[in-house]
């Protein structure tokens, strides 16, 4: 059978299953309606699970274990070169590519950008020589498969970074030793310290800080610069929220020539640096444990048409399946999973922590937007249109006050929604961690407070102690972050 007539008969199956879960008007209880329906879905899913059991599981027999690391930190710090490097050393671009790029590169006097272009694919980024999507490519070593991340540094397109660092489990922070370099970055109004506040916010629990550009003249290879660099980064990670001993490690590195990132660094050129080379650093990283037996989650970040309607995105909890039937929220368009593709190959099953693409059918393109959630029948994702959250403000604006009326723009996994502060609660004590007992009208900041945040339309959220992933947000106004939370309550009659 060809692929168009397979597709057309699952679509038929679909549009039956469709059919028989339509219950006529006079049906009054709700409770019915849905019961009949979860019941129906249920059955689909123990079929579409047995077809799965009978084949072995494609995502377990690879048994290496999969991770996204995004590569943060300021505009010219090196990310995308350092990212093209790993690429270029674990063989997933030839010479011939690279002397391609080198000639384009020096072409436009560019000549230090060519390990760049490998991340930075369009014409835009290429001759202003500024990240502006999230790159994407995915590398291996022994142990692990990698898909990088690479996030813009300037900050125009701190949203696009934001949306990077969602999806990633490890960062990899990297600071330019480069004399003046480094202090423009780490000053005030420079990316590195806003990059870091954001990872930490969205999930990233895990940091590789990768002192960049060290066989620079500036530099050359001092570890009294390195030094000077970590002496200054490590109290500022720590007021971010990070455990310095345990989840932050430094290295330093050439992204450029890549010294010390797949071999240790020669003893010649660096007699002080005993520690581990980048890809040792990665490939130790401890994963963060997932529930692949969970409640399906995948936020879409994006969408597409191709025989059928493709959404991608991130499994954050549990596993899907080809002939799954699951939902679109929040809103609840019952879809069925045609085919899921992991990286480029097409697989039966995947579990939580996957880059996928899901051809869907029983929605069309147009009805889907990057802040959606794919999500299982049983237990869908709860969809508000108000939380109550916990909030620290980091910087707000010259002369603003925070308080009920408050507009920003609210970035949660991969929903971008502007949102109102409709009440403060309480504040929080930062010493004692307990609310203050006189009521609060304004907070300045480094406050941390308790407050009910209103959005125009419906969006899918969770509890941050039941999904971290899926409860934690960042506030920005004008281009800059000014406060990070976390979702503590949904309202008792969130639709879910």
């Amino acid at each position: 059978m060809d692929i168009e007539a397979e597709i057309r008969a699952l679509q038929l199956d679909s549009a039956e299953d469709n059919n028989a879960t339509l219950i006529p008007e006079d049906a009054k209880p709700e409770e019915v309606e849905m019961t009949d329906k979860v019941e129906e879905e249920v059955k689909d899913k123990e079929v579409a699970d047995m077809d799965c059991a009978e084949v072995p599981d494609e995502m377990e027999s690879q048994k290496k274990r999969h991770l996204n690391v995004v590569f943060i930190g300021h505009v010219d710090a090196g990310k995308s070169t350092t990212g093209g490097q790993i690429l270029f050393l674990s063989g997933q671009v030839d010479d011939r590519t690279i002397q391609k790029y080198e000639k384009e590169a020096k072409d436009k006097s560019r000549e230090s950008w060519y390990m760049a272009y490998i991340m930075d694919t369009n014409e835009e980024e290429r001759v202003k020589g500024k990240t502006v999507e999230v790159g994407r490519a995915q590398f291996e070593t022994e142990t692990t498969r990698f898909t990088i991340l690479d996030a813009p540094g300037h900050k125009s397109y701190v949203p696009n970074m934001i949306s990077g660092a969602s999806q990633a489990d490890i960062g990899v922070l990297v600071i330019s030793a480069r004399k003046g370099e480094f202090e423009t970055g780490y000053e005030r109004g420079g990316q590195t310290r806003e990059h870091v506040q954001l990872a930490k916010t969205l999930g990233v629990s895990k940091l590789l800080v990768v002192v960049n550009k060290m066989d620079d003249h500036t530099v050359n290879w001092s570890k009294e610069r390195y030094d000077e660099i970590e002496s200054k980064i490590v109290p500022f990670l720590r007021s971010s929220g990070y455990n310095v001993k345990k989840d932050v490690q430094f290295l330093p590195i050439s992204g450029l020539v890549g010294t010390n990132m797949k071999t240790r660094v020669d003893k010649n050129i660096c007699p002080w640096w005993n520690g581990p080379c980048l890809f040792e650093a990665l490939d130790s990283v401890e994963v963060p444990v997932r529930d692949p037996k969970g409640s399906y989650r995948m936020p879409i970040i994006d969408k597409f048409k191709d025989m059928g309607t493709v959404v991608m995105g991130k499994v954050e909890s549990g596993s899907i399946c080809e002939g799954d039937s699951l939902l679109v929220m929040p809103n609840k368009a019952p879809v069925k999973v045609l085919a899921v593709y992991c990286d480029e190959d097409k697989v039966r099953r995947a579990g939580p922590g996957e880059n996928l693409r899901v051809r869907l059918s029983g929605i069309e393109e147009e009805d889907i937007s990057s802040g959606f959630v794919l999500s299982s029948v049983v237990k869908p994702i709860p969809t508000v249109t108000e939380f109550t959250a916990q909030l620290q403000i980091l910087e707000l604006l010259e002369n603003a006050i925070f308080t009920a009326g408050y507009k920003a723009v609210l970035h949660i996994h991969s929903v971008v929604e502007e949102c109102e502060i409709v009440e403060l609660l309480q504040q929080i004590d930062p010493k004692t961690k307990k609310p203050m007992k006189k009521k609060v009208l304004f907070v300045k900041n480094g406050a941390v407070v308790v407050c009910r945040i209103q959005v125009n339309s419906l969006i899918c959220v969770e509890k941050f102690s039941d999904f971290p992933q899926l409860g934690r947000f960042t506030l920005r106004t004008e281009g800059k972050t000014i406060a990070v939370g976390k979702v503590t309550d949904l309202p008792s009659r969130s639709s879910a």
